[in-house]
């Protein structure tokens, strides 16, 4: 492929005298960061190998407690300010000098951030080449161009090989200056000429033949931050999951210091709801269980870890990969270190006593709904309904729930690994009869993890707190195939138009739109301020139901 071949004549000092900060964006408020950006430190890892100078602030890494959050009502701490976010790009200047590249890395939840942070960049470095990356870039595309004039560049999907190209087109610019590197035509393919009076480029990145030639991530970059802080240990002190980490896992054991690591990239299937441009999209790749036990071996020696997480779409795609990992695992010492994942609830079979053996104690599933009608919705029920269906009787009513689903668990529980479920409600078509089957599920789950304890005993209150009662409400992002099911009510709610592909027109009413989606547990609020219910439980249900399980009592629900 394109990217491939420009990469492959770089010589090892390619990049020497180049200087490189990526900026990472602030994530869920609500939530303590207990996820080091990995993409940014593995790109970071693979410039150094051309003699490239590396840096990276991390603003999602802080969160501040003070007057404000506790007015705020956030026990965690706040986010820091923009002020104090541009001070501490002035006092990384002022450490490492002026930066030819700054790269802005971020989800599509972080648009109002990435705007602010560029407008801060060109105050301070009008002459770096400033480009963004990861899922906002992936997801918007060129169009990021009418919200962040400020930008050279959008970099799409994932960026190993993209980002060498990035600074060979931000060195030769810097030797010759845009518009002699423009009459050169030594550029990349990836110039597109002048767009809103602007030189700009929009590369389109690729993933490298073999994922185990990819070096780890730049893990030191978060030892000493502008100020000489130790981000690193803040991430590690922050449970990967459980009820600690505040966000849609729980689990009945602690951890007290975890890394993660992704092990996979992609997923082979095609779940309405999900965007996965910025990861591979569906062309599924995977590390070898060797290349995953040298780092883990370097990260449990380094860290003093008791635990590491693999935040992957899908980790157990391959039985041949799984087979592998008991003996692999054992072979680098790492009998006694747990961990844990995320898999599809079909995939809870023979495979979890191999991941039990080489030391998992934890999987995430994306149940998202135990609704046979909402599953199909949602395109999953080709692998969840095949299994037929079993009834199961909660708070005196019997529930039809897929019997993939609830053998999952139980097999879970048979290999003592803790399963743990994800949940959507509102999704198109969902009735508050669906929703109740999900909250049964729920329901069952808290029944059968308590079962054989006494209540009120801290085993009982631990198994219970293990079963996550949250949910996220159903929201439409651009790419997924929800987007086109809802698309009249988008274009309702937020006047959202659309160009001869039918793709959106980024003009300010889809700006609008992008800047609300900064939190998937929220309710999203239309063009005149009112709430938007993309399922089919009227306004007055759907409200009562959101507010039933924000104040932790799902099981209400039933009653309605």
């Amino acid at each position: 492929m394109i990217v491939n071949e420009l990469v492959s004549d770089i010589s090892y000092d390619e990049f020497k005298g180049l200087k490189i900060t990526f900026i990472n964006m602030p994530l869920r408020e609500s939530a303590l960061p207990n996820t080091p950006p990995e993409g940014p430190l593995i790109l970071a890892s693979i410039l150094r190998k051309y003699a490239a100078e590396v840096h990276l602030i991390d603003l999602n890494g802080y969160r501040v407690k003070d007057e404000d959050s506790s007015k705020r009502g956030l026990p965690n701490g706040r986010h820091l300010s923009l002020a104090e976010a541009e001070d501490m790009l002035l006092k990384h200047l002022s450490n490492a000098g002026e930066q030819d590249v700054i790269a802005l890395s971020g989800k599509i939840t972080t648009l109002r951030w990435q705007e602010e942070m560029a407008k801060i960049v060109r105050k301070h470095l009008p002459n770096c080449f400033l480009v963004s990356g990861n899922g906002l870039a992936t997801e918007i595309r060129g169009g990021l161009f009418n919200w962040i004039p400020e930008l050279d560049g959008v970099a799409r999907s994932e960026g190993d090989d993209a980002i060498l190209i990035i600074a060979k087109d931000a060195q030769l610019i810097k030797k010759m200056g845009i518009k002699n590197a423009v009459n050169s035509t030594k550029l990349s393919p990836f110039y597109k000429g002048e767009i809103l009076g602007k030189h700009r480029f929009i590369y389109e990145g690729n993933r490298p033949t073999n994922l185990d030639d990819i070096p780890y991530g730049a893990l030191d970059l978060l030892e000493s931050d502008p100020y000489g802080y130790n981000l690193l240990e803040d991430y590690i002190n922050v449970p990967v999951w459980g009820i600690a980490a505040n966000n849609s896992s729980a689990t009945p054991f602690v951890m007290k210091r975890s890394l993660t690591t992704v092990s996979s990239r992609g997923c082979p299937y095609a779940c309405a709801f999900c965007y996965r441009g910025a990861q591979g999209e569906r062309n599924y790749g995977m590390r070898s269980p060797e290349h995953i036990a040298k780092q883990v071996r370097g990260y449990v020696d380094n860290y003093g870890l008791d635990f590491i997480g693999f935040p992957d779409d899908n980790f157990a795609v391959s039985r041949k990969r799984i087979k592998l990992f008991p003996k692999v695992f054992s072979e680098y010492g790492l009998d006694k270190v747990r961990w844990g994942t995320h898999t599809r609830m079909d995939e809870a079979d023979d495979r979890l006593y191999d991941m039990a053996k080489s030391g998992c104690v934890y999987i995430g599933f994306g149940a998202e709904s135990a609704s046979p009608s909402t599953l199909k919705k949602m395109q999953k029920g080709g692998f969840i309904l095949r299994n037929g269906i079993e009834s199961i009787r909660v708070n005196g009513r019997s529930y039809d729930f897929p019997k993939t689903m609830v053998d999952a668990v139980r097999n879970c529980k048979e290999t003592n690994i803790h399963a743990n479920c994800t949940w959507i409600m509102a999704y198109p078509g969902e009735t508050l009869e669906d929703l109740k089957t999900s909250v049964a599920f729920i329901k069952w789950q808290q029944q059968f993890w308590t079962g054989g304890f006494t209540p009120g005993t801290e085993q009982y209150k631990s198994a219970l707190g293990g079963v996550n009662a949250k949910m996220f409400t159903a929201t439409a992002y651009p790419g997924t195939d929800m987007w086109k099911v809802v698309k009249p009510k988008l274009q309702k709610h937020f006047d959202i138009s659309y160009d001869k592909l039918g793709q959106p027109i980024c003009d300010e009413n889809f700006h609008n739109y992008v800047l609300e989606l900064d939190d998937a547990t929220k309710i999203l609020d239309d063009k005149r301020g009112n709430p938007v219910n993309f399922g089919e439980m009227p306004m007055e249900q759907f409200l009562e139901a959101r507010e039933h399980i924000d104040n932790d009592e799902i099981e209400k629900i039933l009653s309605m």
